[in-house]
This record gives structure tokens, sequence and C-alpha cells, in this order.
């Protein structure tokens, strides 16, 4: 049965959607045509995934050290354009590249126990400035900590360094991660390598920046709100958030005030190539690792799917683009000529609509700490508007966004409020619903943002876009982004695969049959 919407919310929609279009408009006149152009790739190393440089590292193939070069030469290139890497290791990188060549030709171990053993011995890795990697920075993009270093790994770093691979450099994220646009004041910000004009997301943005540059192998991201599903959108790579409280979220910074959020939270995989997120996500996975069966077959064919075009028509949310429209279409003609008709259901769930304020309320815990209270390295609350008074005048060592985030944190419904209780309540109904249409074998393919890569500064003006992600967490399903080629713009165009609790395999193995029908990551120019 159709749903009856009200005529305010239609007027409302109508007179957003023209303001949101008078604003691109004006965007479009600040920045003209397209930003700076990306060297082209040179050297085919680049355009291999991290999974198949293992293999070639492993059967001497390629050495390590040609690799890790390969890549130092590729962020040299990129970086001065792009803004990516904040921080890098390249001397310790290739020493430890070079012993693992010199494993590799000892004859200690087969090549079949190295695959085992070490299954990404010898590749360079990235990740976030938040995300502790020992010795490297460690400032989430917040002034106050423009100094501190990770005293050892992140539980997460350590595992992919157990496996083998090398920590190379480290990428950038937005003020204390908690803004969908990469820029901080203790690095700059950050440009898109397909238009240097755009965003490359948050707070992730720096990683799936460098990795849609062709200037890492993989990298691992986090995600509270869509930190690594927009960031992946927006670059045209593959991101991947696990189910709740499979992967340690220790290292990260900021922590977690409450188990609640920590649940949120999620470590994940991110790289150009869809086959790399499986390996990476049970190594990352650790002792927890068997809840997923990581191993276990997917039948595509018996699987059901789901989509749902849009959010149904939140306030203040933008409406989903044409473009992207056009990409869901393509999407569920493939599956249905694939796989069955019968097998894809659109749906429509209403309470998407209130994506928005479920996750804004679901964030809040009973410390009584707030976004304040990490602008303030979790040892004080700054004063936001005195704060916010000193940026005017360019006294300030915070960003204009993460000041209005604070403000606009401490104006939400306070925890046990009825407020809350009732936005519980409402999470909680979703999520029995979305449980109870997936199943064991069901997805649901949801578009990861309403728009493609806005402009620097853009996301201002339509703050709660990143809702498409962030219900996802506060629902705790798995959620894997998949790009989908290029659009009329010249930008990223893709859509997110949610599943039910630990059925993280089936949105991985539907990211893989969608690599192989729609080409995944779009290269940039290569002459090799």
């Amino acid at each position: 049965m159709a749903q009856h919407v009200p005529l305010s919310r239609v007027i409302g929609s109508y007179i957003f959607g023209i303001l949101q279009a008078c604003i691109r408009f004006l965007f479009r006149l600040i920045y003209g045509a397209k930003g700076e152009s990306m060297p082209p790739i040179t050297d085919p190393i680049l355009l291999e995934s991290a999974s198949s440089l293992a293999r070639k590292i492993r059967n001497q193939e390629l050495s390590s050290v040609q690799v890790m070069e390969s890549f130092i030469r590729r962020i040299k290139e990129v970086n001065p354009i792009l803004n990516c890497v904040v921080d890098e290791r390249y001397d310790q990188a290739l020493q430890e590249a070079a012993d693992a060549d010199k494993l590799i030709k000892s004859g200690q171990h087969t090549v079949e126990e190295l695959a085992k053993q070490k299954p990404f011995l010898g590749v360079p890795i990235t990740t976030k400035d938040c995300i502790s990697v020992k010795g490297m920075l460690h400032t989430a993009g917040l002034y106050d900590r423009r100094e501190v270093r990770g005293s050892k790994d992140a539980d997460a770093m350590a595992l992919m360094r157990k496996a083998g691979a090398i920590p190379i450099a480290l990428t950038n994220v937005s003020e204390v991660c908690m803004w969908w646009e990469s820029n901080n004041t203790v690095h700059g910000r950050t440009r898109n390598a397909y238009d240097t004009n755009r965003i490359v997301g948050g707070s992730s943005g720096g990683e799936g920046c460098i990795q849609s540059a062709a200037a890492s192998a993989f990298g691992l991201g986090s995600d509270i709100g869509g930190s690594i599903r927009m960031p992946a959108f927006f670059n045209g790579i593959f991101g991947h958030k696990p189910s709740k409280l499979v992967v340690s979220n220790v290292g990260q910074f900021p922590a977690p005030f409450s188990d609640e959020q920590n649940s949120f939270l999620g470590l994940g995989p991110m790289s150009r190539f869809a086959e790399d997120l499986r390996p990476m996500l049970r190594i990352m996975s650790g002792e927890k690792a068997d809840l997923l069966n990581l191993d276990k077959e997917v039948d595509l064919s018996k699987m059901k799917f789901f989509y749902q075009e849009s959010d149904g028509g939140a306030r203040l949310v933008s409406s989903v683009d044409p473009d992207l429209q056009k990409a869901m279409q393509r999407v569920v003609r493939h599956l249905s000529e694939k796989f069955g008709s019968k097998q894809v259901e659109r749906i429509q769930l209403p309470l998407f609509r209130q994506s928005a304020a479920i996750w804004f309320a679901n964030m809040r815990d009973d410390s009584g700490h707030g976004f304040a209270y990490q602008l303030g390295n979790l040892e004080h609350d700054i004063n936001t508007y005195w704060e916010l008074f000193k940026w005017l005048f360019g006294a300030s060592k915070h960003t204009f966004i993460g000041l209005s985030t604070a403000i606009m944190d401490s104006a939400q419904c306070k925890h046990g409020s009825p407020k809350y209780d009732h936005m519980v309540r409402k999470r909680n109904d979703l999520r029995a619903e979305l449980q109870r249409l997936l199943g064991d074998n069901g997805v649901l393919i949801y578009p990861t943002h309403p728009t493609v890569a806005p402009y620097h500064n853009e996301p201002v003006t339509r703050p709660l876009n990143f809702a498409y992600t962030g219900i996802v967490n506060v629902l705790g399903f798995p959620a894997t982004a998949v790009p989908l080629g290029k659009g009329s713009e010249g930008l990223p165009l893709g859509v997110q695969v949610i599943a039910n609790f630990n059925e993280d395999r089936l949105c991985l193995a539907v990211a893989e049959e969608l690599e192989r029908a729609f080409g995944g990551w779009t290269r940039p120019q290569v002459r090799v």
C-alpha cells in the first residue's frame, strides 16, 4: 500500500532541493573546471592487487623491494597534488622488504607454507592517522596531538604485520575522525584523484585517496558513521565495515566511550580489488574469524537480493543523484538477468527516513562526554563557542566543521531521555525487520551516499547525507562499498551491500560479482 506523504514534507523537500541546486551551481562557479590531473601510471606493478603481489613475491617473480620502491615512487609523484600521506617510514619499510626477500630466498619455508603463515609477506600497506602504527604519527587530525606517535601497533595492524604486510605510510583524516571531509589544522586538506576540486570523504579519506591513485596496495580504515564506506565510494574503491565486535578496535583514537559505541565502530579493509577484502578480513578478525565462515562457499544463485533506491525522502538529506539511480538500476538488471528476477526484490523500509536521528541518539552514552571532549584530546571539554569566536579571527587550532559538529552534538538528546529511549526502540525495530528480511542468504543493496563526491567545503551545506552509511553502524550489520565505474561528472559511482550479522561473506561475494560485471576500480591514466 502506498504511504501518505504529508504536504509539508513534499513542500519542504522541494525547497531543500532547490536550495541544494543553487548551492551546487555556486560551487561550480567558484571551482570552475576540474583540478590538476594525476601523473599517468607507468609501472605495471601498481596495477596489481595486494593478493597478486603477495603471490608473485612468494614465487620470486617480483621482489618485495621492487614492489616497495614502486609504491614509494608513486606516493612521491601524487602526494604533492593530493596531500593524502601525512607520515612515512620508507627506509624502515625497504629494510623490512629486504628481510622478506631474504626469508623467501632462504628456503626455510615452502611457497605453500608462506601462503598459509604469511599470506601478505612483503606487500606494502597503509592506514589512516587514527589507527596506531608503532613510531608513526597518531594525531587523528587534532592539533593538540600533532607530536604524538604510536607506542605500539593497533591490534588490526599488528595482525596484518604478522601476516607479512609492511606499513609504508600514514594517511590523512578529518579532525578527530568525525566528519566526512578529510581536512584538519595539522595536515591540511586531501584532494580527490578524479577531480582535485572534490572531497575524498572522511574520516578514512586519505586512505581512499591513496589507493584510488594507485599509490598503495591496500589499507586499513575505521568506520563509525561511514568512515570506510564513504571514502571508498568517493574514491572508487572497495571498503568493508565488518559485523559488530568482530575486529578489535584497540589502537583507534578516539576510543569509544562505551561498550555500545564500541559496537558501532568497525576497523576494516580498504582495497582497489575485491579479492583482497576476504583475506584481509580473515586476518584482521584474529581469533573471531571463525564466526564469519569466510571459507564457506557462497552460491549467489540461491541468494535473495533486496534493494532500496533511496532513504524515502528524509528531511535535509539530498535526493539521490540521477547517475546513482541509473547505477542502481544497472545492478538490479544484471542480478535479475543472471540469477532470475524472482531473486531480486525492491523494498522500502520507512524507518530509513529517520536514519540521522536514530544515529545521533544512539551515539549518546552515559559517560557524559561528547564531541567537545574528543576535541579536548579526551582530557577536557573545549569551550566550543569561545573557540568558534577565535576561529573567526584565525586564532583557533580547530576546524570550523569540528566546532560546528561539537555544537550540533551538544544539542542532541541526552542518554536515558524519553527521546533517546524512543530512538533506541526504532533502531531495534529496524534491526529486527532487517534480520527477518535478510536471514542467512540475503543482502540489501542500498546507496552508499545520495550524491557523488561534492566540492570541498560543500558538505557543510548538506551535513546529514552521511545518514545513508551511519544507520548501518548503529544496526551493527556488515556492509561493503562497491564501485560501479564513473558517472557523467567523471566521478565514481557505487552502492553498498548490507548483510545480516556475521554474514560478511555474502557482502564480499556480491562485491566480487559486481566487480566482474562492472569493472570495479577505474584506473587513472595508464602509460606502460
